[in-house]
């Protein structure tokens, strides 16, 4: 991570001209869940800046994992994304993770909301996925809800394309829910989870103030409850930040 790290953050502040806001709202030591929405299909900008943002702030001691599905740690740039600490998105990964006291950063919407039509940018949807909710009280740590905004403008997403993977039978072999229509560089329509090269829009993060569950919502927590009211407060952040854009890409 030492090697790779300057030279990997010089591209994505080129890039991306990130504007990172809260990084001391995450705890400097003991397990977190960071919960964040997800952008930008394959390309995923937030991903890559949140785990050089957090690398830099706290130094590359700091464990830090970085849930995703298998496909991308299977892609051209797994190798150097394994070495960022990102690892396969399951229970068991992300429980291990939590009980040596690292950092995990989660994006519950995966590839429905990582998909969403880029008109949809500016909206907050997990797709009503709450399993990190329950991993989180089950745990007892902290959650860090950090929001991200400028990666769907990286291409111009048509459609999640449900019903193309229901139809393909992607959803059950892959664990797919969708096969995308998007217009991007370099191959102009593409259909289907393929990677693209992103346009170097603005992305901007803002990270919230820890949410400690049981003081906050008692020792038996609704995790309904818990949702929507994390749900409500990163989508307020996120209408403030799209608010505050002056145009899309140039931010």
């Amino acid at each position: 991570m030492r090697e790779v790290l300057p030279a990997t953050w010089l591209f994505v502040t080129a890039w991306f001209r990130p504007d990172i806001q809260g990084l001391h709202h995450i705890p400097g030591e003991g397990p977190v869940l960071v919960v964040g929405n997800h952008t930008g299909g394959a390309s995923s900008p937030e991903v890559h800046i949140s785990q050089l943002a957090i690398s830099t702030y706290f130094g590359v001691e700091r464990a830090h994992y970085q849930l995703a599905h298998r496909m991308v740690l299977n892609s051209p740039v797994g190798a150097l994304l394994r070495r960022f600490g990102t690892v396969e998105a399951d229970p068991d990964n992300a429980a291990k993770a939590l009980d040596v006291g690292a950092i995990v950063t989660v994006f519950p919407g995966g590839d429905h909301e990582v998909y969403r039509p880029t008109w949809e940018s500016a909206q907050i949807d997990m797709g009503g996925r709450k399993g990190f909710l329950k991993l989180a009280v089950e745990k007892d740590v902290p959650i860090v809800p950090m929001v991200s905004l400028g990666g769907q403008e990286t291409a111009l997403f048509l459609s999640r394309g449900e019903g193309l993977a229901r139809f393909f039978g992607i959803d059950k072999s892959l664990r797919l829910k969708s096969l995308p229509i998007m217009i991007a560089l370099p191959f102009g329509v593409q259909v289907g989870p393929l990677p693209h090269f992103p346009l170097p829009s603005k992305v901007t993060i803002r990270i919230l103030e820890p949410i400690h569950l049981r003081e906050r919502y008692g020792e038996d927590p609704d995790i309904d409850e818990i949702y929507a009211d994390l749900l409500d407060s990163m989508q307020e952040t996120l209408t403030a930040l799209q608010r505050d854009r002056r145009l899309p890409v140039i931010g």
